[in-house]
């Protein structure tokens, strides 16, 4: 049998949990055709990779990104594949650019996920310009596929997209407002066609400071949030009978909407269990207990006939801050109100205002009730300043060295002095390492909510599943395990292409050849530092990112090599490697001949 490569020696996982063992891989278009015990013999054609003392897995999947408007400039997505992950989800949190306009998906975008609205619009706006839009699902999947796709992609369709497209932001977003019988028909039909476009279901929004962008409903929150139970009662049913996810995020400052969604999967009678996705599990500083209430919840349900799984990032979740620019700071009134501010003289001038300290002091102060940031201005350190005397130090300790100032007024006086030169850092969830391994041993969370795409400033979890996996075989070495690390692959591979119902996960015979090698020796403590590099289709803006070349000798996405020792090859970006997976059906890598156009390209933004 003659093979394109041949994957020589390594210790090989099949992503379906089964113990590895040394094998030799052959790939032929596309596809491994072979699993050997014994050497494979290569032609004069074949590139042969030589895996010995390293792991051999499946590609890894990302079941949380918000790539959706970065993948229509930059498909390549290269900073997901130099980690492992060779297909990933686009849609979550109610947002999707199906179909919404360029200026609508601009504020739903913008200020909730921290891309540049000025960007998003203008990448949506040069493609209808240039004849590359689309009109509802079965189109936007075709636009995907005609751009060089780096990593395969699946999609939720936003229910936040959906409201918008059907009400009018403006209407989707007043209180007083409820959509007409025609106008939920409407958007029942939309998402039929998603998911008869091959859409792995819906992700909807109840959390309260998520906020919109632009002028028009700015700091409104979601659209998704005003749904009553009138409108998302069809929705719900149509996944459920179709047997797709609800992908929800409930309302952490109201718990009982965390229980109405898990209570919501259950299956009654001969009604089928609505599979859900429900953001997410973590082990919040602020209240410490509430982990082993989300686990017992997970397992109350699931044995009640659901089809329930938290998502959960299974590691620290640190997140980076210029000035007050963070999303946590949606959370409490005073916080909101500066966010609301676009203008710097505007929030300048509120911040030198007493009664606004003070109210910013009472929010502060009040640490009781769900809440994610764990407020506390002395676990916070700031990593860069113009004023170099304070790097290092917590806002609240600068207080202390300035006459003993509250570290409200410490952290208002910096920002007021440097803006968002003052840059800082502090970890609200997932710090303590025996939870994190409880969490990762659970069979009611999913391994991701990596937020790729997003934040591109505060946070880069692009590498969570080598982390994790390090995570795992630091456990291991050390006599401590709590996952082998064949499990651990299969929490980040087969279980959840399985869940979702996509074609990915798997690296047996007849599978596609998305495959990923480790290089176990060099899982070390590079994995958690951060680094910068520019993202060229948002004007050279410099995201945060994660660097650990040596760990990742080799990724293949369709059996073609898409990274080599942790750096994309040339092909990405250029040849489309990746492809978009519909539910259920087996999917072919795209051939290796075919022609991709040069996507449309800019740097300036589009006007609002």
């Amino acid at each position: 049998m003659s093979y394109d490569t041949v994957i020589r020696r390594g210790l090989w996982f099949d992503g379906t949990g089964a113990a590895p063992s040394i094998r030799d891989l052959g790939i032929r278009d596309g596809r491994v055709v072979e699993v050997s015990v014994e050497p494979l013999e290569a032609g004069p054609g074949t590139e042969v990779v030589d895996a010995t003392g390293r792991w051999v897995m499946p590609g890894m999947v990302d079941i949380h990104t918000h790539y959706d408007v970065e993948v229509l400039e930059g498909p390549g997505l290269s900073e997901s594949l130099r980690h492992g992950i060779t297909t990933l989800l686009l849609g979550s949190c109610s947002l999707s650019t199906v179909h919404v306009d360029p200026v609508d998906a601009g504020d739903l975008f913008g200020r909730v996920e921290a891309i540049p609205r000025e960007h998003v619009i203008g990448a949506l706006q040069r493609l209808r310009d240039a004849g590359e839009g689309w009109d509802g699902p079965g189109e936007y999947v075709a636009a995907l596929e005609r751009r060089a796709l780096g990593p395969n992609l699946a999609a939720f369709v936003g229910h936040s997209d959906i409201r918008a497209a059907v009400m009018g932001l403006d209407r989707a977003t007043r209180k007083e407002v409820r959509p007409s019988r025609s106008e939920v028909k409407r958007m029942e039909r939309m998402l039929a066609d998603a998911l008869d476009a091959g859409f792995v279901g819906m992700s909807a929004q109840q959390l309260l400071f998520d906020k919109l962008d632009g002028d028009l409903c700015r700091s409104r929150t979601l659209p998704s949030t005003y749904a009553k139970r009138r409108e998302m009662r069809p929705l719900r049913s149509l996944l459920r009978r179709r047997g797709r996810v609800l992908q929800a995020g409930p309302d952490a400052s109201h718990p009982h909407t965390i229980v109405t969604q898990a209570l919501g999967s259950i299956g009654w009678g001969k009604q089928p269990a609505l599979r859900t996705s429900l953001l997410s599990a973590a082990d919040i500083k602020a209240i410490p207990f509430v982990i082993h209430l989300m686990n017992l919840l997970g397992g109350v349900v699931n044995r009640l006939g659901a089809d329930f799984r938290w998502q959960h990032l299974p590691v620290p979740f640190e997140v980076y801050a210029d000035g007050i620019d963070l999303v946590i700071f949606e959370e409490f009134g005073s916080g909101a109100t500066a966010l609301h501010l676009q203008e710097q003289a505007a929030r300048e001038e509120l911040f030198r205002s007493e009664e606004y300290r003070r109210a910013f002091r009472k929010d502060y102060e009040s640490k009781y009730g769900p809440r994610v940031w764990h407020r506390d201005f002395f676990d916070a350190e700031i990593v860069s300043c113009p004023d170099a005397s304070v790097v290092g130090k917590s806002f609240g300790q600068v207080g202390l060295e300035r006459g003993g100032l509250h570290p409200v007024d410490a952290f208002l006086d910096l920002v007021l002095e440097h803006g968002t030169a003052v840059r800082w850092r502090t970890t609200i969830s997932n710090h303590r390492p025996k939870v994190l391994q409880r969490m990762a041993q659970s069979p009611h969370v999913q391994m991701g909510f990596s937020d790729a795409g997003a934040h591109l400033r505060n946070m880069a979890f692009y590498n969570f599943g080598l982390r994790l996996l390090k995570h795992v075989h630091d456990a291991e070495v050390a006599g401590r395990p709590f996952l082998t690390v064949a499990q651990a692959v299969h929490r980040l591979t087969g279980e959840l292409a399985d869940f979702y119902g996509i074609d990915a996960g798997h690296l047996r015979v007849g599978d596609r050849a998305d495959v990923l090698v480790v290089d176990p020796a060099h899982l070390d403590n590079s994995l958690e530092e951060y680094h910068e590099a520019p993202v060229e289709i948002y004007g050279g803006l410099r995201r945060m990112v994660n660097r650990n070349d040596a760990a990742v000798p080799l990724v293949m996405v369709g059996g073609q090599v898409v990274v080599r020792d942790g750096e994309p090859t040339d092909i990405v970006g250029r040849q489309r490697t990746g492809s978009f997976l519909r539910v259920g059906q087996p999917t072919a890598a795209p051939a290796t001949s075919s022609p991709v156009p040069e996507p449309v390209r800019g740097t300036a933004p589009a006007p609002a």
